[in-house]
């Protein structure tokens, strides 16, 4: 059921990304050909699957949810460019591919991070992906925002470079993957349900412990991943966090400790669900796929 829904939305998001990276003049060509490649070079998309899913869990039809889509998918692609720099991480390899830097150069892997960082708020509030009100648009705007910058994501990576080498507790360590992998998840799942134009403050309480859930389970079942998989599965440098010395679950919890915890987030995000019908099942499908997925 999910790798159809998975597909689908792929392929919806990915028709309305692409023609976001039309060079405006021939001199930016090459800024937008490293843009899109940032983008377009594959991965799951989890971010806008959940965007579309939540969308639809309120009423809505998924394509509403386009400009949320597009712009967690952006936020997240820019935040990949950066984080592989040598400067952050210095990763080789991404989705299986060169990561920009590698593809390009740093420069234009700068200049493609911040490219994509702005596109993504334009997209928010193009009127061609996002037909909400007014009103709408500047909470999704807002919340956009809160999520990617220092009092979310960006934070969230500070905290990960000033954490190498140390031995965080878990809640430490929740903290920091509460604002670098989590903000960003939990504001696919709002944006979506505020693109429906039909979300209510109960409804959107309930989808933020569930995406609160899901967005923690994410990150441990990825830390779980980085120790059992391997690159070529994974389409990034299997054992990056041990070779790092960064705190992990499994490094704090131990393997099986960690894999049962991701399951007890799964639960609890799938009891916020309980107050809504058959039209949350894409949600409760990606609960699942979160914590089976191999890659």
């Amino acid at each position: 059921m999910i790798d159809a829904y998975q597909a689908s939305s792929q392929a919806r998001v990915n028709a309305a990304l692409e023609p976001l990276f039309v060079a405006p003049s021939p001199e930016m060509s090459s800024l937008y050909a490293a843009m899109r490649y940032s983008v377009m070079n594959g991965g799951k998309r989890v971010r806008p699957l959940l965007a579309y899913a939540a969308c639809e869990a309120l009423g809505g039809r998924a394509e509403e949810a386009n400009g949320a889509a597009c712009a967690v998918e952006l936020i997240h692609a820019y935040s990949l460019v950066h984080d592989d720099l040598p400067a952050m991480d210095d990763d080789d390899l991404r989705r299986g591919q060169p990561t920009t830097h590698k593809a390009f150069d740093e420069a234009y892997a700068i200049l493609a991070g911040d490219g994509l960082q702005s596109l993504a708020f334009s997209a928010l509030l193009d009127p061609r992906l996002n037909s909400v009100t007014a009103e709408i648009s500047l909470r999704m705007v807002t919340a956009l925002a809160l999520a990617a910058g220092p009092a979310g994501m960006v934070g969230g990576q500070a905290i990960d470079m000033g954490s190498v080498s140390l031995k965080l507790d878990q809640q430490a360590l929740e903290h920091m993957h509460r604002h670098k992998t989590g903000a960003l998840i939990e504001a696919a799942v709002h944006l979506g349900a505020l693109a429906s134009g039909r979300a209510d403050a109960a409804q959107l309480a309930a989808l933020q412990t569930y995406s609160r859930a899901v967005g923690l389970a994410f990150q441990v079942q990825d830390d779980i991943l980085d120790v059992e998989s391997d690159t070529a599965t994974l389409g990034k440098r299997q054992g990056a966090d041990a070779a790092r010395d960064k705190p992990t679950y499994p490094a704090l919890l131990g393997l099986d400790a960690a894999k049962a915890y991701a399951l007890q987030l799964r639960d609890q995000a799938l009891d916020a669900l309980r107050p809504f019908d058959a039209a949350a099942e894409p949600l409760r499908d990606l609960a699942r796929y979160i914590v089976e997925r191999r890659h």
